[in-house]
């Protein structure tokens, strides 16, 4: 058998992500890596590792023909599957630098990282993407060809001469050598391009070392096993599904397999029964939700029973953390489980040993809610520009509230102005052509400075409490984090999305858009006519729903309460530039697009 022993995947014998893979060959080549779903087939379609390297190997072929050499930049545009895989680790053995680009990214959004990488080859799913290539690669210049994973459907893409399909790519560059070339550690692997909620994108530029570095110190954080199977469905294109979703699992020798769409992924994970999750808060959220609407129909008997399972569960929590004693209502939990618990576990699969959210906050009562029911939730805390993991949530260390504490090897500290400042082997390198930002963002001791406020506590968990940025000052000078108001206002599932304004202003406002289902039952409960053009208008509507938000917000202080509120039904989206790929608040877009509407919140209400 070859050597499986932790030391044969120690970075420092590694060297690179190449270096990773190949390790993982030599010890696994029979092993079952990959799992997809193809649609040709229906059915669901295994990859070995041998299977792989196989395709790895024609596909640098195919990289070396075009005449490309290292240090240039490839740009990746495709949902999760393994030919996401095989081009990546095709171009990093081979010195390329990997720039992947969010599937439905806006056209200009992904021009602009194609042009301000000097991007020379772009790989795409097809379909849908043939529609948009114009839009996107009109302008990129230094594109050689687009390669489509699919023919077209039709002849729209035949304006280019650039285009080429997969198949026909590969064929042609069947004889041709591939030099063996040795990247070393500390070369460029990626530049990924931050979503950004204000400005245009930077990109990160990451090393071997980085993303290696990082998913080791992450294989470290629980016990993970080669029997793990991770689902995965976050876009490779964050740096968070990359590296814990792709490096860690091949670190490892995990099974990943990808899911097929976000409508799908309650039938996946029931198929497919993952141990390991790796997720942004926003699928919890609407899980939360969903369970939620449930309860509402099946009456007070069935809320009591969830409310008392949660409670139970959360003891069972906090007694396995070491945090509480025995309790009696503890003999309930069997029973709980098999009425209520077992069935929210079972619908995620029944065998999830490791749930990470990361990304984003994820609400304490989203986190207590589904640990209490038994589905092992574990929040933690990066950026793209560390690689991403820089705290985490441990097994054995579980405060959800927090972002835990470090990795190994991590140090952390606070600054000044109570910022978190983080210095590893992982932070970046810098960003892309943009050495200002760079300074601006690594000090001279190399500490990278987040942006993020934090505070921690006497076991070294560390919490966030709000974005230097983003922190609303109102003309009393009263501080307000408006992060944890909208996590709050958002667990109504009849708010879709909410962002708070009122910086410099006498009072806190909110812009709003309300579900749609819910805003029926809402406005009938009211006697208005949800269909009427102007019920949202309505004084009574803008009454209930800021009554309905201060019930929300009741533990907040005096100053922190919502006063005006705007509420609309279309939601803001990534196409229309309010929404970053990642799904977060574009907030200066926001208020640029919301400006003439925040003016008379605050124009005609009585001071």
């Amino acid at each position: 058998m070859p050597d499986m022993t932790a030391a044969s995947f120690n970075p420092n014998r590694l060297g690179t992500l190449c270096g990773l893979f190949q390790a993982r060959l030599t010890a696994s080549s029979d092993r079952m890596a990959y799992r997809q779903y193809d649609e040709s087939l229906n059915a669901w379609v295994s990859f070995t590792w041998a299977q792989v390297a196989a395709q790895v190997q024609r596909w640098q072929a195919a990289l070396v023909k075009e005449g490309l050499v290292p240090g240039d930049r490839v740009a990746i545009m495709l949902k999760n599957c393994v030919e996401w895989v095989i081009f990546d680790q095709a171009a990093l053995a081979l010195g390329l630098v990997t720039v992947p680009l969010y599937l439905d990214d806006r056209p200009d959004n992904a021009a602009y990282i194609l042009n301000h990488s000097g991007a020379r080859l772009l790989l795409v799913e097809g379909r849908f993407q043939h529609k948009k290539l114009a839009e996107i690669t009109g302008s990129a210049n230094t594109l050689q060809h687009i390669v489509s994973l699919t023919p077209p459907e039709n002849a729209l893409v035949n304006w280019s001469t650039r285009f080429v399909v997969l198949a026909d790519w590969l064929a042609a560059a069947v004889d041709t050598p591939v030099p063996v070339r040795h990247p070393s550690t500390d070369m460029l692997a990626s530049i990924v391009y931050t979503s950004g909620t204000t400005g245009r994108p930077k990109g990160v530029m990451l090393t071997h070392e980085n993303m290696l570095w990082n998913a080791f110190y992450a294989s470290q954080c629980a016990d993970f096993g080669e029997d793990e199977v991770f689902l995965s469905f976050l876009p490779m294109s964050h740096t968070l599904e990359r590296t814990a979703g792709y490096y860690l699992p091949m670190l490892i020798g995990a099974e990943v397999t990808y899911a097929r769409s976000i409508a799908q992924l309650a039938q996946d994970l029931m198929t497919i029964r993952p141990s390991v999750l790796i997720s942004v808060p926003r699928i919890y959220e609407r899980v939360y939700a969903r369970i939620q609407d449930g309860l509402e129909k099946k009456g007070a008997l069935a809320k009591l029973l969830f409310n008392l399972a949660v409670q139970v569960g959360w003891r069972r929590f906090e007694r396995a953390q070491g945090r509480a004693g025995w309790h009696p209502e503890l003999v309930l939990w069997p029973l709980l489980h098999k009425l209520v618990a077992g069935n929210v576990t079972e619908k995620l699969g029944g065998r999830l040993k490791i749930a990470v959210s990361g990304g984003a906050a994820l609400s304490p009562e989203i986190a207590r809610v589904f640990i209490g029911l038994g589905v092992p939730i574990y929040q933690g805390y990066g950026l793209t520009e560390t690689s991403p993991v820089v705290c985490v949530n441990r097994p054995d260390s579980n405060v959800p509230s927090s972002i835990g504490p470090p990795m190994p090897e991590i140090e952390v500290k606070i600054g000044d102005n109570d910022e978190l400042l983080t210095r590893s082997r992982c932070v970046m390198r810098g960003y892309w052509q943009n050495e200002e930002a760079t300074r601006a963002m690594i000090d001279a001791d190399g500490w990278l400075h987040t942006g993020d406020k934090a505070r921690v506590d006497s076991n070294g968990h560390y919490t966030i409490i709000g974005r230097i940025k983003d922190i609303i000052v109102l003309n009393n000078g009263e501080k307000v984090p408006p992060t944890d108001m909208e996590s709050a206002i958002l667990l109504d599932p009849l708010f879709e999305q909410v962002m708070i304004v009122g910086e410099g202003r006498p009072y806190l406002a909110a812009l709003t858009v309300l579900n749609e289902e819910h805003w029926q039952a809402f406005a009938a409960s009211l006697s208005v006519d949800p269909a009427h053009p102007m019920s949202l208008r309505d004084p009574k509507v803008v009454k209930a729903l800021t009554r309905r938000v201060a019930d929300h917000l009741k533990h907040f202080p005096g100053y922190a309460q919502i006063r005006r509120l705007h509420p609309e039904l279309a939601p803001w989206t990534v196409d229309d530039g309010l929404l970053t790929p990642t799904l977060k608040v574009k907030r200066n877009q926001v208020l640029d697009r919301y400006r003439a509407v925040v003016e008379a919140m605050y124009a005609d209400f009585a001071r």
